[in-house]
């Protein structure tokens, strides 16, 4: 026979992680859609949470930042700020430059959509999931946090 051991745990560790990432993905569109994100291209929304994450920036910086080009980070801002979500106010120091950042509006967007996801990942814990399966998911979410740990 021509599988050893070392080849069949890296077949099985091969399939789990295509299986892993496969749910994550099906996982992820499950709360992209609870969170009513939809609208809004996966640029536009990486944008706002940029923001969010590291406060008010250029339009320049944040294309450094999403690995953009300036010209097209500048097509994303405008469509979020004729959105609503992001504004615009002369930098103190240059004021050559524009500092966006988010509008009112745009925060309890995020705030909502994200309790929006949370609710759906709760209920459908309780409703799908039994005490000790939930344990199990508990334990499995500690395995994953120790695959992405730095």
């Amino acid at each position: 026979m021509n599988s050893s051991p070392a080849r069949t745990g890296s077949a099985r560790t091969s399939a789990l992680a295509e299986d892993l990432r496969l749910l994550i993905g099906t996982l992820k569109r499950r709360l992209r859609e609870q969170g009513q994100r939809d609208d809004l291209p996966p640029s536009q929304v990486a944008v706002l949470l940029r923001l969010e994450k590291d406060g008010p920036a250029t339009v320049s910086s944040l294309a450094r930042s999403e690995g953009m080009r300036p010209q097209s980070m500048s097509s994303a801002i405008s469509a979020l700020e004729a959105a609503g979500l992001v504004r615009g106010a002369p930098d103190p120091d240059d004021g050559r430059q524009t500092i966006m950042s988010l509008t009112d509006t745009c925060r309890e967007r995020l705030r909502t959509g994200r309790a929006a996801r949370q609710d759906w990942l709760s209920r459908t814990i309780a409703a799908r999931l039994s005490a000790r399966e939930q344990d199990e998911l508990a334990a499995a979410v500690g395995l994953l946090k120790r695959l992405v740990a730095d």
